[in-house]
Formats: C-alpha cells, structure tokens, sequence
C-alpha cells in the first residue's frame, strides 16, 4: 500500500511539473513572439477621463454609431479600474439636438500601428439597440475605405460579431468571400476578450483565445484592383458605445440606459 502511495504521488508531481513546464513554454514562446507596442489598462482613479496622451473623444458623423457622440463625461469615464462608454437620453443638454448622447474615443494622430495582435477585454449591456465596438480604422486620408471590427454587439443576442470592410466589400460586391461573421453562444455581459491578429496576408479573429473567424487577401489580380485588400497602411483604435437604428433589427431605444466597460486593451506587433 505504501509502495503504491509512492507511485502516485510521483505521478502526480510528474504531472505538476510537466503542467508547469508546458505553461511556461507557452509563455516564453509568446514572448518571443509578440512585443506590447501599446495598452491602457484604465487603473486611473474613478470619474476621471481616459489619459489624454492616448485618447481623443471622437467626433460626432451621421453615421448610425457616430450620428449622437457627445464630449460629455457622463457618457465616459473610468470606473472601478475600467473604461466606461454609456448612452444615455439627452436630458442635459438642450440645446443639444441629438436624442441621445453617446460615447466614444479613439488614438488617431496618438497611437497608431500597421499589422500585429489586438486583444480587449470587455462586457455590455444585453438590451433591444445596444451597439457597442472595439475596432480599428484607416488613417489614410486619400481612400478611407478600410475597418476591421475587432467585436461589434447587436441587442439581447447571444453572440458577438466581427466584420472587416475594403473598398470592394463597401461596395456589396465581394464576390462571394465573406467579411461579416458571427460567434454564436457568447454571452457579451460576461466579461470575454476579444482579439484580432493582421497580418500582411490575412486577418484572424479571437475569443478568449480560440479563433473564431479569417479573411484572407485574394490572389487575383483583378480582385485586389477594385480594393479587396485596403490594409496594408496605419491603422487606430476605436472604442465605442452606440445606439442600433435597425441594422440587423436592432431598434434603439432613446429612453434606455446602455453602457459597455472595457477592462484593457493591448497591441503587439511581433518581433523581428
């Protein structure tokens, strides 16, 4: 009896050991792959604006995410150690004609990137019009045809999206390659991280660490003329909360309360 008690614990060492081992390995093996260019981990004190020399509130467009941005601090601020993007109902500021106000900030013109590795960590409300994103966009003022959406959420959905948009897939006619997908199963008000890997050949999207999706640039010549690839220029960090005005379904409603908080966001770029 003792004789097997031995056995078994050796084995069980063995065991931690080797699990130890692997873990480690996997670990240097990032290391030596990836090098942090970038990350804001949000640790300020609570009710304060994220760091200036990072982030910049964006502006407010007429497009459907963009279309009722506001400056204000009550629809961003860090808490509790992380970043929060609200919408709420314009019932502060008058002379204000958006029905909402809505929160937004990106790096451009203060980080910028071209390839590497995206993770965020993020949670958001599941509620009817909720449309939160962390994306990147192109900082290329001769041809703004270029988005990569790390993770959009659309409503109560159990699932998350990702989309990457070209000149051509702007145009509806991406001849059948496909550049929106959906990750079933994913509970967005659970907190999750979400990454994307590009590269200059591909991009690859994350889940907790497993991918979920892949867009690849074409080999066809005729294809790349009309802009199925438009990412091989700087990119910049967007972070959002937005209200839905019917994509997918997904009405807003201008009397709720919708809110996403953002743990991090890092940016690697590999090593040489």
């Amino acid at each position: 009896m003792m004789y097997m008690n031995k056995i078994i614990c050796s084995i069980v060492m063995l065991l931690v050991f080797s699990s130890d081992t692997f873990v480690a390995k996997g670990q240097n093996v990032e290391d030596r792959e990836w090098k942090l260019v970038f990350s804001d981990e949000f640790n300020q004190k609570n009710g304060s604006q994220p760091d200036p020399t990072k982030w910049s509130r964006h502006d407010r467009y007429k497009g459907t995410w963009s279309r009722w941005i506001s400056n204000s601090p009550k629809v961003v601020y860090i808490k509790n150690g992380s970043l929060v993007c609200k919408a709420i109902p314009n019932v502060s500021e008058p002379q204000d004609t958006a029905r909402m106000l809505t929160g937004a900030i990106n790096t451009r013109g203060k980080f910028e990137f071209q390839y590497g590795k995206v993770e965020v960590r993020m949670k958001t409300n599941r509620k009817q019009g909720n449309f939160p994103a962390a994306w990147l966009a192109k900082n290329n003022h001769f041809d703004q045809y270029g988005e990569i959406d790390i993770v959009e959420s659309f409503g109560d959905r159990v699932s998350a999206s990702h989309a990457i948009h070209s000149r051509l897939t702007y145009s509806h006619a991406n001849h059948g390659q496909k550049n929106i997908f959906k990750s079933s199963d994913v509970n967005a008000a659970k907190w999750h991280v979400y990454g994307v890997i590009w590269t200059e050949k591909d991009v690859r999207w994350e889940i907790d660490g497993k991918t979920v999706a892949f867009f690849e640039k074409t080999t066809d010549k005729s294809l790349l003329e009309k802009g199925q690839w438009t990412f091989d220029f700087p990119f910049y960090l967007i972070l959002n909360q937005s209200v839905g005005n019917g994509e997918y379904g997904n009405y807003g409603n201008t009397n709720q309360i919708y809110e996403t908080h953002f743990d991090w966001i890092r940016v690697y770029q590999r090593k040489p």
